[in-house]
Parts: C-alpha cells; sequence; structure tokens
C-alpha cells in the first residue's frame, strides 16, 4: 500500500470516527428502559448525556435537560468530560491531517515537515478514539451496575422498584466511532513512515564552477638564456610567418605583402 493510499485512507477513517463520536455525544439514547418484563407500556423512557426524555403511547414525547451540574454522579461527569476532549482532539487532529495530505502541496512545504504532521493527527486520532471507547464502556458499566441492583431489589420482592435501563443505541455508535477513530490513527501513523525522506550516509558536496572551465595541459620545461628576444606570431588573414634567410638573418614580409 502505498504512503498516499494509506494516508488517505486514514484521513477518510478518522473522519468517520470523529462525526461518529459527535453523533453519538449528541443522541439521547445512552440508556433506555428495559421493557422486558412490561412488553406492553404507555410510557417509554430513555435518557442521554445532557437530557432525559420519556415517550407516551400517543407518539408524543417530551425530553428534560439537566438544569444542574452537583445533581449528577461523578462518573456520569466523567463520561462528559471524556466524550468532549475526544471530539476536540478529533477536530484538531482533522485540521493538521488536511495540511499533512501528500496530494496536497502548501508552498514549499518539505516531506519531513509533512510526516511530523502527519504523525501528530495520528497520535491525536489515537488518543480520540481511546476517549471515546473509555467514556462509553463507563457508561456501560455503569448501566451493568445498575440493572442487577435493580433486578436483586426486584426479586427480593421490595416495594419501591426502581426502572431498569439497558444499553441505548448511542453506546454502539460510540463503540463503532471510537474503532474507527483508533484504526485511522494507526493508518496515519504508518503513514508517517512513508513521508519520512531516507538520510545517507555520506554527505555529498556538490560545487559549481563560477567561470568558464579552462584545462591545462603539461608539457616539457623550456629553459631560456634570457637574451632571447619574445616574439609574438600573429596568424590571419594579411600576415605570414617570417621566413629565416640564407646568412641566418629574418627577413620581415614590405608593405606591398599586406596589399
Amino acid at each position: 500500500m502505498s504512503t498516499t493510499v494509506c494516508q488517505v485512507m486514514g484521513f477518510i477513517v478518522s473522519s468517520l470516527g470523529v462525526a461518529g463520536c459527535i453523533v453519538s455525544t449528541a443522541m439521547d439514547m445512552w440508556s433506555t428502559q428495559d421493557l422486558y418484563d412490561n412488553p406492553v407500556t404507555a410510557v417509554f423512557q430513555y435518557q442521554g448525556l445532557w437530557r432525559s426524555c420519556v415517550k407516551q403511547s400517543s407518539g408524543f414525547t417530551e425530553c428534560r435537560p439537566y438544569f444542574t451540574i452537583l445533581g449528577l454522579p461523578a462518573m456520569f461527569q466523567a463520561v462528559r468530560a471524556l466524550m468532549i476532549v475526544g471530539i476536540v482532539l478529533g477536530i484538531l487532529g482533522l485540521l493538521v491531517c488536511i495540511f499533512a495530505l501528500k496530494c496536497i502541496r502548501i508552498g514549499s512545504m518539505e516531506d519531513s515537515a509533512k510526516a511530523n504532521m502527519t504523525l501528530t493527527s495520528g497520535i491525536m486520532f489515537i488518543v480520540a478514539g481511546l476517549c471515546a471507547i473509555t467514556g462509553v464502556s463507563v457508561f456501560a458499566n455503569m448501566l451493568v451496575t445498575n440493572f442487577w441492583m435493580s433486578t436483586a431489589n426486584m426479586y427480593q420482592g421490595m416495594q419501591n422498584i426502581q426502572t431498569r435501563y439497558t444499553f441505548g443505541s448511542a453506546l454502539f455508535v460510540g463503540w463503532v466511532a471510537g474503532g474507527l477513530a483508533l484504526i485511522g490513527g494507526i493508518m496515519m501513523c504508518l503513514a508517517c513512515r512513508g513521508l519520512v525522506p531516507e538520510e545517507s550516509h555520506y554527505k555529498a558536496v556538490s560545487y559549481n564552477a563560477s567561470g568558464r572551465n579552462i584545462s591545462y595541459r603539461t608539457g616539457p620545461y623550456k629553459v631560456g638564456s634570457g637574451y632571447e628576444p619574445d616574439v609574438k606570431t600573429r596568424k590571419g588573414a594579411g600576415y605570414e610567418e617570417a621566413a629565416r634567410s640564407e646568412d641566418g638573418r629574418r627577413s620581415y614580409p614590405s608593405k606591398h605583402d599586406y596589399v
């Protein structure tokens, strides 16, 4: 699997996980009334993190929010905090992941910077998924404890029988969403390895010549007496090399030769 495909798939899966965490937190059916002993009832009750609702057989539904925080159990408030932290981390991870995608080029951003951003977003998604899974599991543990306590009181023949609540649909949405965010974060961390540039053991330095390339040829060193005249010979149109005469004197071309 290429780095780009792994990164894009991680982004899509993490986006679905974060969206599921938001939907699960906003849902009202975290706990629903157990209808095992009384399948036909005129009132159906269900509760969420922010309000409790009552649905009548006529179809009318009335919801009442929790007006106070002090009256709620400490574990209930901890579930709220975990879900909110998971949503915030997930949204921040999505923002970082958008700029870290390899298929999106922003300015002159190097692959090493994208690798660090991808790893950061992956860690955020993993923590967000763990927060969502932990929050939903804590709430489910509360429901199981209250359910068996209500069942024990019912079999003991107590007069004040409490309403038993069971798992709502929001719990399953939260578990799936947390798992998707966790998987997406792992995929982003795996994609980070493909974005890290490979480092070589030997660092090569290139030098560029500032001027024209000059070639030097080596030859035998000729020693002069110091009294020989330095004669420059020009070759071209109108110029000919001077010839030596028979008596050893140098003859120079006349002015008629230049015409």
